[in-house]
Order: C-alpha cells, then sequence, then structure tokens
C-alpha cells in the first residue's frame, strides 16, 4: 500500500473511531442512543397524523433523521423542528438536508430539554421510558390544549392515549397518539 493509501486508511479510521465515540459519549450523557425508527413504525406515525397540519412540530430526538424528513413532506404546511443532541447523527442530518433541503425543516442541535414546547401542536418521539416520564409534565404545563403527542414503544405514563395501535411486527410496536386535554381536567 502507498503512503498516500495508508494515510487514507488511517484517516478513515480516525474518522470512525471518532463517530463512533462521540455516540457511546452522546448515550452515556444522554441515557439513550440514536435509534432509528424502523420504516413500519414511521408508516404508522404518519399515518396517524393529518397531511394539513399546521404550526410547529417537533421531534425530540431526531437521531439520524429518518422521521424528520418523511415528516416535513408529510405535513409541509408545518414548520417541523427536529432536536438532536449528538454530533454524528445531526452533522448526518445537516448534510442530507443540504443536498436534499426541505424548506419547512430546521435542525436544532440541542438539548430538547431547555427547548420551549409552548408554540408547538404536535410533537413525535421515540425515548426512552425514563425520558418520557420526565416529559410529561412539560407536555402538561406547556403544550396547548389540542396538542398531539405520537411516541412509539414508550407511553406517557399516567395519560390515557386516544388511540394505540399495535404493529404487526416481531415486537408488536406500540404506536401512542395523545391529545393534550383542557388544562383543568386530569391526566
Amino acid at each position: 500500500m502507498s503512503a498516500t493509501g495508508t494515510l487514507l486508511f488511517l484517516l478513515l479510521w480516525a474518522v470512525l473511531l471518532a463517530g463512533a465515540l462521540s455516540i457511546v459519549v452522546s448515550t452515556l450523557r444522554t441515557g439513550a442512543p440514536p435509534m432509528p425508527s424502523p420504516p413500519r413504525v414511521r408508516r404508522a406515525l404518519l399515518a396517524m397524523l393529518p397531511r394539513d397540519l399546521t404550526g410547529t412540530v417537533l421531534e425530540l430526538g431526531a437521531g439520524w433523521g429518518d422521521l424528520a424528513f418523511p415528516l416535513a413532506d408529510h405535513c409541509p404546511q408545518a414548520r417541523v423542528v427536529a432536536y438532536e443532541r449528538s454530533w454524528l447523527p445531526f452533522l448526518f442530518m445537516c448534510l442530507r438536508q443540504r443536498f436534499f433541503p426541505r424548506a419547512n425543516l430546521n435542525l436544532c442541535r440541542q438539548d430538547f430539554f431547555r427547548a420551549s414546547f409552548q408554540d408547538a401542536g404536535c410533537v413525535l418521539c421515540y425515548l426512552s421510558r425514563g425520558h418520557m416520564t420526565r416529559l410529561a409534565p412539560r407536555f402538561a404545563a406547556e403544550l396547548p390544549e389540542g396538542a398531539l403527542i405520537l411516541s412509539h414503544t414508550f407511553s406517557l405514563r399516567g395519560w390515557t392515549p386516544a388511540r394505540t395501535v399495535r404493529l404487526d411486527d416481531l415486537y408488536r410496536t406500540p404506536v401512542y397518539l395523545y391529545v393534550v386535554p383542557p388544562r383543568e381536567q386530569a391526566r
């Protein structure tokens, strides 16, 4: 192998190692790896959303953008904001947005726990049970009445879903749709 080939090989390994380490560090910091939503789950989530949805739609923990981009296509009149803290998946989403732009998609490399949910008409998430438990009071306090919350695999403890779909997959994955009730109603 030539010196240039060896250098390129070492550089590629260094980039791959840095990327893997960043995902490990991010997973340790956030408590969840950037896991993509399987295609069947994405289709089920999108099927539960009206295409004429307007306003702000949040995807919490967007990972590699596997849901953010189809979501922006599905709801072209909505402003989709995808939050991701891990730099490698975020960089991948930025490259994807650069080469296949969606005018209504905004990417935020930010901890969604520090974001405001007050203007959101819809929130989508694939988060751990612990994250969902932490988010439940924020959803109740900040999301407007009638806002939609879609989650798969993990439910919002103490909330009653307006609709639950069980997918015909190996895990019988549940997809939950919640509607934020009036403030005075108990969850």
